[in-house]
């Protein structure tokens, strides 16, 4: 881990989990008071009959105003978007997300992997991904996609997990740039982009 790895021009946090990740989730975002120079994107697997539950309890919870994901809505910074369910969350050239209903990845659609993957083609290093709690591999890959295109790669600490297969997988077989419990998680969210070391 780089501990004093200083993250300063970041425009997109993109957040994965599974199951046990909506607890560590609430953790962070309500204490998560702006975000002005990066928008935060949130992957969840998530049942195809939840459409707007997650949204709205994020939204009652958050500091930050949760933006509906429709297809081509413009990512901006300050804003939340949580993936909706039943689609793979996008990123395009015009920093747009866009919505897909290809097969599922990993089991899942949303896939933490896809989007992952489609972010790191599209930032670069100018990207944070997070892997939180969940029980299956996804997320791995799309990592490994992100710290290729120069991004950075921050892994929920599996002793700070309720599923601790997924931060494992990843970190058995990535390097992650951190592997931090959700307190040091959120002191790290706050400092990206300021100048002050981690």
């Amino acid at each position: 881990m780089e501990k004093n790895k200083i993250i300063s021009d970041c425009k997109v946090v993109i957040i994965g989990g599974s199951a046990g990740s909506l607890s560590a989730l609430l953790q962070l975002l309500p204490e998560i008071y702006e975000a002005n120079s990066f928008a935060i994107v949130i992957i969840v697997h998530r049942k195809s009959s939840d459409e707007q539950t997650l949204e709205d309890l994020l939204s009652i919870r958050s500091k930050l105003q949760v933006k509906p994901v429709e297809d081509k809505v413009p990512l901006l910074p300050g804003f939340i978007y949580v993936a909706p369910s039943n689609y793979h969350l996008l990123f395009e050239k015009d920093e747009t997300l866009s919505l897909d209903t290809s097969e599922k990845v990993n089991y899942s659609r949303p896939s933490i992997d896809v989007s992952f993957e489609s972010a790191a083609e599209i930032y670069g290093s100018s990207l944070v991904g997070i892997l939180l709690s969940g029980s299956n591999t996804d997320g791995t890959l799309g990592l490994k996609a992100i710290q290729a295109s120069g991004g950075t790669i921050v892994v929920q600490n599996p002793l700070s997990a309720e599923m601790p297969f997924m931060p494992n997988n990843a970190i058995l077989n990535t390097t992650p740039d951190f592997i931090l419990n959700m307190e040091e998680m959120l002191e790290f969210i706050l400092k990206i982009n300021k100048t002050e070391e981690l």
